[in-house]
């Protein structure tokens, strides 16, 4: 994956996908469950320490969606299923795995994987939510808009720190793979300080960023975060990342 940009090969692959998605929708009957990567590798109540950045998106107004009716509803799933289709893809694409997808968003870490420079997980993670963006805009926005369905918006917050990726449940039974850890809390709650369409990252992520996209494309949000560095007593910051990918250009 190239984390700078979005090329025209990734492109016509994501236009690829979305054209199959559609053709699929009248064959679909439930909502998205959960995706759990590699749960098999983990034993209830052990867990994998390791240093990753984690993502919560969040469809904005999702409550507010009207879903009285059948017709409603079957709207609803056809929506969900096309919009959370492409973001899993996406979020695997770029070397992330999907612990949960909730109905209404989703949670995904981004490992610093062998190999990688340092800290590598959180550029992966802040590239995938741009990809995340702008296919929203892009690809998904003119489909809904075809089947005269309001577009989706959503937020995405994103922090970084170690973390243990854990099994919790009961044996044959329900059990699902969770993330542990500051960095995943922060992130969870970072979404109530985030709008529709905005990204928001911690200052752990932003220290891993390149200096290009620090300086140029994040804004440090002023209100107080309730989080603080224990060892100083300073305040935790959040900021508001602003950059977007240019539209990659398709040739025929």
């Amino acid at each position: 994956m190239d984390y700078e940009a979005l090329s025209p090969e990734y492109r016509r692959r994501q236009i690829d996908r979305l054209v199959n998605a559609i053709r699929r929708l009248g064959e679909l009957e439930t909502s998205p469950g959960r995706v759990v990567p590699e749960a098999e590798d983990l034993v209830i109540g052990t867990g994998r320490r390791l240093n990753a950045a984690v993502m919560f998106l969040d469809i904005s107004g999702f409550s507010s969606w009207p879903a009285e009716g059948s017709t409603e509803q079957a709207a609803i799933l056809a929506r969900l299923n096309l919009f959370f289709t492409e973001m899993v893809r996406i979020a695997e694409d770029y070397g992330g795995f999907v612990e949960k997808n909730t109905g209404d968003g989703l949670m995904a870490y981004f490992e610093d994987q062998a190999g990688d420079p340092p800290a590598e997980g959180a550029r992966r993670a802040v590239a995938s939510a741009l990809t995340m963006h702008d296919t929203n805009d892009s690809l998904l926005a003119p489909v809904f808009a075809t089947a005269r369905v309001v577009p989706v918006r959503f937020r995405i917050a994103i922090d970084y720190g170690p973390v243990t990726i854990g099994r919790i449940g009961a044996a044959r039974r329900f059990n699902s793979v969770v993330a542990v850890g500051t960095a995943a809390n922060i992130a969870s709650k970072m979404l109530s300080y985030a709008q529709a369409d905005e990204i928001l990252i911690g200052e752990s992520v932003r220290q891993r960023l390149p200096w290009g996209w620090q300086s140029t494309w994040t804004q440090i949000i002023d209100t107080p975060t309730g989080w603080v560095y224990r060892a100083t007593g300073l305040r935790y910051p959040f900021y508001r990342y602003i950059g977007r990918w240019v539209a990659p250009v398709l040739l025929p």
